[in-house]
């Protein structure tokens, strides 16, 4: 649902931000015990409702003054004829508590130097099911927000697709009620997610070696960074390609490669992949732990798909060089995380656009995003460790 500022009429903000939305009744029969189910327009409802809370939590991140005003939960909409769905009790609250903290993520973007000034907020369900007077629906959001010029080199948006996973309970009176949000990705959060402040690293899974070969140090978080010149033109990489394949194949996925989404993230195999196209070379021997790096039809090295495993074989075979600090890693570097802080890295990205201003722009997978700025992820994370490796 875009998100913006002029022209938006009254009715069309409820619909667009209300955090209740217009469901066909369930078959009265359900009184009965008869079985529920859901048919397309419900389906679509279902989408709807999915669509007004994401895009609720999306205008949170508007600069002041560029999002409608918001309509508290559980206003309800109507229509003739149709049943209506709210939120619990407690969604509710748990929805006023992450529009709260996106308002606290909004305010640290503002302090970092980033804003942004309108947004587009769409959703699709992808199934739903049925199990007893329960429905699942499995939904996609894609989102795309507009940079404010602050700086005046940002790149004009960023954007991300994200899945959900949403739980209904269907009631005796024959309507439904939204009990249940939940993300279904692994990685950070986007950036429309409720940030955390303790550095606890969500749904994704810390990876453990018996064995560090060279750990990567930290890299620091201040901007502006000491200039850290990277030729990007003339050497043994293509970093441009590097970054034109991550752009190009951040959401539509390259289907040459094998997916790693349910088993673990496909984080690291898209940032492989990206270097492989500027030009790293497959190593497929090597007498180092973590001393090779390849993918082929039948199987992979660790390290071409393991976060920790990438870092160990990228230093100890010298690919890569740590930086000082964030800021100044440039076109095809790549950027880690450790959400938790408990010395095993969990995400891998690759800078695939750095402004004139010195602020790198990531993409990655897991969950598939475009352009996301530095900035962005240090307001939603501002507790976790950050790794920068200069290719």
């Amino acid at each position: 649902m875009r998100s913006q500022t002029s022209s938006r009429s009254r009715s069309t903000v409820l619909v667009a931000v209300a955090l209740s939305a217009v469901l066909l009744p369930v078959s009265t029969a359900h009184a009965a015990d008869a079985p529920v189910t859901v048919d397309r327009a419900t389906a679509d409802a279902f989408g709807r409702i999915a669509d007004a809370v994401l895009t609720d939590r999306t205008d949170a991140l508007l600069a002041p003054g560029t999002a409608a005003p918001r309509v508290a939960p559980g206003a309800g909409v109507r229509a003739a004829g149709a049943g209506r769905v709210s939120l619990t009790a407690a969604l509710t609250r748990t929805e006023d508590a992450a529009v709260a903290s996106l308002r606290g993520t909004r305010s640290r973007l503002a302090a970092l130097g980033e804003a942004y000034t309108a947004a587009d907020t769409e959703v699709t369900v992808d199934r739903t099911r049925v199990t007893g007077s329960r429905a699942t629906a499995w939904v996609t959001e894609t989102t795309v927000l507009t940079y404010r010029r602050i700086r005046g080199d940002e790149p004009a948006t960023t954007g991300f697709s994200a899945h959900h996973v949403l739980t209904f309970a269907a009631r005796t009176d024959g309507t439904w009620q939204l009990s249940g949000l939940r993300p279904a990705d692994r990685g950070p959060r986007q950036v429309n997610e409720p940030a955390t402040t303790d550095g606890s690293a969500g749904p994704a899974p810390a990876r453990v070696s018996p064995m560090a070969v060279i750990d990567a140090p930290r890299a620091a978080t201040t901007y502006p960074a000491p200039a850290a010149v990277k030729n990007l033109s003339g050497g043994p990489y293509d970093y441009a390609a590097m970054a034109t394949y991550a752009e190009k194949y951040w959401k539509n996925y390259n289907t040459a490669y094998r997916s790693f989404n349910a088993v673990g993230g496909d984080c690291t195999n898209y940032v492989s992949q990206s270097l492989k196209a500027g030009g790293w070379q497959p190593v497929t021997s090597s007498d180092e732990e973590y001393g090779t790096w390849y993918y082929g039809t039948s199987g992979q090295s660790d390290s071409w798909v393991g976060v920790n495993e990438w870092s160990w074989f990228t230093q100890t075979a010298g690919r890569t060089a740590p930086l000082a600090n964030v800021y100044q890693m440039d076109v095809g570097d790549v950027m880690q995380m450790d959400f938790d802080k408990d010395g095993s890295k969990d995400h891998t990205m690759i800078t695939s656009y750095r402004s004139a201003g010195g602020v790198p722009y990531l993409t990655y997978h897991d969950t598939d995003t475009y352009r996301r700025s530095v900035q962005s992820l240090l307001a939603s994370y501002p507790n976790s460790a950050y790794y920068a490796y200069r290719t």
